[in-house]
């Protein structure tokens, strides 16, 4: 048998492990190893909106459960998830801990826009993903600005304009009583009703009032805006003051036509506290599954979604829906790791977040699916109008689109 040299050079290189095929070749970030792949997390554990808690408590459940059967191409998912009080300096103080000491590949589903605001600029100057933060502020879909950022949920300012698209079409005699949280996410909501609204807004529109998530109630605000005389009230609150809000209004016998927030649409955080009786005819969008909803008993995807809580979040309350957020966010997650192979950089997580076409996952509506792009760092882009009838979250009118 003949050997040209070349070959017998490319044996000798294979068997020393010095030839490689650079397609199959392993590219690790921080935080990486054939056997883990480590990511960080701040999130309201106490504090004022520490009802979203369970949204961190959730995510971790599903990775414990992608763990028990094998991990991602190997690898367990190790979430370091730190409690940051729903407090900007905390948050500052806990990212850096989980990027410069704990040295996590990236930081995931971050709550809150305050708090995500305070470390947004941190995150891209040190070029670590701050992948599908938990909150719905339009400054996270800026991929030329700011390209380490993104999203997952609808954006509020769409949400907010949906809001007064219909109020403008179908409440033409409308006095709007707001009330928001005095930070970007109030105002962003705001912002998009009033687009929405059209040059109706200052007609419309007949009482502003904020209030600050260290405020112990909202009571003092509810009665000025029905001392306002309006007779639709756009609730932008937290779930703590959510159901302070429905309640308070009831119990002042002030009974407008209410949009509630989607971040504070939970049946089991939000109505329940506040009494569903109270909240009975409650306006909202959603673009996931309710759990409440008898309508999805036989959806393959809502069993798949049953049984996961069931076994690993058997003592949750299978009505809140900040645990179908928690489930259905990771699940975007896993997705991008399992794209991303064996190049666990920070590079590329962020170019396999954002090539994401037509995902379908198991509590997201029919019709809305998970679509991003170089350009587009908006997730979710699609919501349903729904009403409260004092039991179930009721479709209203058609879904709506970015």
């Amino acid at each position: 048998m003949t050997f040209r040299p070349f070959a017998i050079l490319a044996f000798a290189l294979t068997g020393l492990g010095l030839l490689t095929n650079p397609a199959v070749a392993k590219k690790y970030g921080p935080g990486v190893s054939d056997h883990e792949i480590k990511i960080g997390q701040t999130m309201p554990y106490s504090g004022p909106a520490s009802a979203y808690g369970v949204i961190g408590k959730a995510e971790a459940a599903y990775f414990k459960m992608i763990n028990d059967e094998g991990g991602v191409n190997g690898r367990t998912i190790n979430l370091i998830s730190l409690d940051d009080g729903y407090s900007p300096p905390k948050t500052v103080e806990q990212t850096r801990k989980l990027v410069e000491q704990d040295r996590v590949l990236f930081v995931y589903g971050g709550l809150g826009t305050p708090t995500n605001t305070a470390v947004h600029r941190y995150f891209n100057a040190k070029h670590v993903p701050q992948l599908f933060v938990a909150t719905g502020a339009s400054k996270w879909g800026q991929p030329k600005k700011f390209p380490w950022t993104m999203g997952w949920q609808p954006n509020y300012h769409t949400e907010g304009r949906i809001y007064g698209e219909y109020i403008r079409q179908h409440i033409p005699d409308a006095k709007i009583g707001i009330l928001y949280q005095n930070d970007d996410y109030g105002k962003d909501y705001v912002n998009g009703l009033k687009e929405g609204l059209g040059d109706m807004a200052k007609r419309m529109i007949v009482a502003e009032v904020t209030y600050e998530v260290t405020d112990p109630t909202v009571d003092s605000q509810i009665i000025s805006l029905k001392g306002s005389g309006a007779n639709v009230f756009f609730n932008v609150t937290t779930p703590k003051f959510a159901a302070q809000a429905i309640r308070k209004a009831y119990d002042i016998d002030w009974h407008p036509t209410q949009f509630l927030n989607n971040v504070s649409a939970s049946i089991g955080s939000v109505l329940k506290p506040a009494g569903l009786d109270k909240a009975k005819g409650v306006i909202t969008a959603n673009y996931l599954k309710d759990p409440t909803d008898k309508r999805w008993k036989d959806d393959k995807g809502y069993q798949k979604w049953e049984a996961w809580r069931e076994k690993y979040m058997p003592k949750s309350d299978p009505s809140d829906i900040n645990i179908v957020y928690g489930y259905s966010s990771a699940q975007t997650l896993i997705h991008v790791l399992k794209a991303a192979g064996d190049d666990l950089t920070r590079a590329n997580i962020m170019k396999q977040a954002a090539d994401l076409h037509d995902l379908h996952l198991d509590m997201l509506l029919p019709g809305v699916t998970v679509d991003t792009g170089p350009d587009d760092y908006y997730p979710i882009e699609k919501e349903q109008l729904y009403q409260f009838d004092g039991e179930n979250w009721v479709p209203l009118g058609k879904m709506e689109t970015d």
